[in-house]
């Protein structure tokens, strides 16, 4: 009898984990959907504000290194040809304009 009851009870939590299996899953962020965005290599300007009460916004051109679901690494060079990697808010950042040429 206590077999049948473990076996009841194994029976059971099985069905419930087929069944809840699917809502545990969580989708990651369809970037394509968004028309803001970003690919890795691509170029794009970082709206940078020195202070959050500020309203002095500086644009500053820099390269998508990295995606997350969250947030954006970007590559920024710096006035001695070096670079500084950054983690950004992607709504802090906008597609940068295409050189004609």
């Amino acid at each position: 009898m206590k077999l049948f009851q473990i076996t009841l009870v194994v029976l059971v939590l099985l069905i419930n984990l087929v069944i809840a299996f699917p809502s545990w899953a969580e989708k990651a962020p369809n970037l394509t959907s968004n028309p803001d965005h970003f690919q890795v290599g691509q170029k794009v300007i970082w709206l940078y504000k020195a202070r959050a009460d500020s309203s002095n916004i500086q644009r500053i051109p820099a390269e998508v290194v990295q995606l997350s679901s969250k947030q954006v690494q970007i590559k920024v060079y710096k006035d001695n040809h070096e670079f500084v990697n950054r983690w950004v808010n992607p709504n802090k950042l906008e597609n940068s304009p295409k050189v004609k040429g």
